[in-house]
């Protein structure tokens, strides 16, 4: 007869005490792991919330576009050295219903805590007042850049363009904005930092700022925009000097906000056949001749930056693009389009074959005649 062994402390009752006692060790380092990985998260955030350097006073000039987003102005914050986090000031201020908060130009401190910044950029308690204001268009080129940079900083033009075209002085950018692209200094590109002086208005505290400062807060404009499209350039397969060349020609060719990625579709229509872009303004700007129409002859001419003559794209951008001209870059409109031509009143038909887009041209170049003699 088989008899089993229930006495305490046999083989089975050994393993179940070893399993429980493996249970609570296993349960405790949880506890532990949890609990530090809170007090640890409880630390960042109230250091992230807190000062960066509660003993400096020292004030830093911030410039909050229009239109900014609690992340952009969280990240210009981080960039200025005046929050640890821009993850969580942007969550922060979320949960505070601070989405009001204001453009400007501001004076802030380190010393500063996020709701002091917070309440400061939705209040508007620390603007300044610039010495020096002005605007660079959208659209414009080196040259018209050069000369308000020129008026306002107290040097002359060419002082300014030399400046503008020191490649000692751009490889200096270059190693602080890694978007300019190595292509600058091929010497068929007529003006390096052509695309990257970011078209915006620029206040200064200066009567007359040094111009390498003005062109570096310029060129850091463009590297924060083109910065807060990193996944859709990515996704593009579009290097940043690429998608500044393509926004430019966008730039110069559309009169109205809506054509802005049709435009850019007609144009990734045409890169995917190979076809030539045909871009007006890029013959005009490899001519350096900016008159209202472009003459058949001068489709002919040789030059890197003509796409009539080259397929792809220019060599490099032909003006300054805007914002709005980078995002249709690289979001283009889907179409089945491959031409399109504009009328001097803004409007822009698109067609899809050769034969429409020459019906279309012949109906309507009379219109362009009679606005270049107007002009």
């Amino acid at each position: 007869m088989l008899i089993l062994n229930t006495v305490s402390g046999g083989p089975l009752d050994s393993g179940r005490k070893n399993r429980k006692r493996n249970t609570a060790v296993v349960l405790f380092l949880i506890f532990v792991i949890i609990a530090a990985a809170a007090v640890y998260g409880y630390t960042y955030i109230k250091d992230a919330l807190g000062p960066v350097n509660p003993h400096n006073n020292k004030k830093i000039t911030v410039d909050i576009p229009i239109g900014s987003s609690v992340s952009t102005i969280g990240k210009i914050l981080e960039d200025k050295g005046l929050i640890t986090s821009s993850m969580v000031f942007q969550v922060y201020a979320k949960s505070k219903e601070s989405g009001n908060l204001q453009a400007g130009v501001y004076d802030l401190k380190p010393s500063m805590n996020v709701d002091q910044l917070i309440a400061a950029l939705k209040n508007g308690k620390v603007f300044r007042h610039p010495e020096t204001s002005f605007t660079i268009p959208e659209g414009f080129i080196i040259p018209q850049v050069a000369e308000v940079l020129a008026k306002n900083t107290g040097q002359s033009k060419e002082q300014v363009m030399k400046i503008m075209n020191d490649r000692t002085f751009v490889k200096e950018l270059q190693a602080q904005f890694p978007i300019i692209d190595n292509k600058v200094y091929d010497k068929k590109v007529y003006y390096p930092l052509e695309g990257y002086l970011f078209p915006a208005k620029y206040e200064f505290d200066e009567k007359k700022p040094d111009v390498k400062a003005v062109i570096k807060k310029m060129v850091e404009k463009t590297q924060r925009v083109i910065d807060n499209y990193q996944a859709e350039i990515k996704k593009s397969k579009k290097k940043p000097y690429e998608v500044l060349t393509l926004a430019s020609m966008i730039e110069e060719e559309a009169q109205r906000p809506e054509d802005r990625p049709k435009i850019s579709g007609v144009f990734y229509n045409r890169l995917k056949k190979k076809m030539t872009l045909d871009s007006d303004p890029t013959v005009k700007y490899a001519r350096k001749n900016f008159k209202v129409q472009v003459l058949y002859k001068e489709l002919k001419f040789d030059s890197p930056y003509n796409t009539y003559k080259y397929p792809g794209l220019p060599i490099g951008p032909v003006a300054s693009p805007g914002e709005e001209s980078i995002k249709a870059a690289l979001k283009p409109e889907p179409s089945g389009y491959y031409f399109f031509y504009a009328r001097p009143n803004g409007q822009v038909i698109y067609t899809k074959t050769y034969k429409e887009h020459t019906k279309v041209v012949q109906k309507y170049r009379d219109e362009w005649q009679a606005h270049a003699r107007k002009s």
